[in-house]
């Protein structure tokens, strides 16, 4: 797995635009309507996340899950290690993601991108 996104969860993202382009200085780098908007972060993608791509209700780190490897294994070490699912697997738009929560309630996303 490796970090790629830290989602950012907001009412609107119109309106959180400001802060982080204006503000922040992050550019876009992709936007999906008012669901999804991935800002540069350097070396991490922020994505602002509203209405039905909003599956966090607090700021989370994702993790990518290779296309070659299996995302049920991944989920499973993660378990075992400590953290509970909160959101089992589930399809998304572009992923396929979960959540979990560590043990003092941090949110975790695992995800893997569908295949083309």
């Amino acid at each position: 797995m490796k970090v790629s996104t830290l989602l950012y969860p907001v009412d609107d993202i119109d309106t959180a635009l400001p802060l982080f382009v204006d503000g922040l200085g992050m550019s876009v780098k992709f936007r999906d309507g008012d669901r999804y908007c991935a800002l540069d972060g350097g070396p991490l993608t922020i994505a602002l996340v509203a209405g039905e791509e909003r599956i966090v209700e607090r700021a989370a780190l994702t993790l990518r899950v290779d296309e070659n490897d299996d995302l049920y294994a991944a989920m499973e070490r993660v378990v075992k290690a400590g953290a509970s699912v909160r959101v089992p697997v589930q399809a998304g738009p572009h992923e396929f993601r979960a959540v979990l929560e560590d043990r003092r309630g941090g949110l975790l996303v695992i995800s893997q991108k569908r295949a083309a």
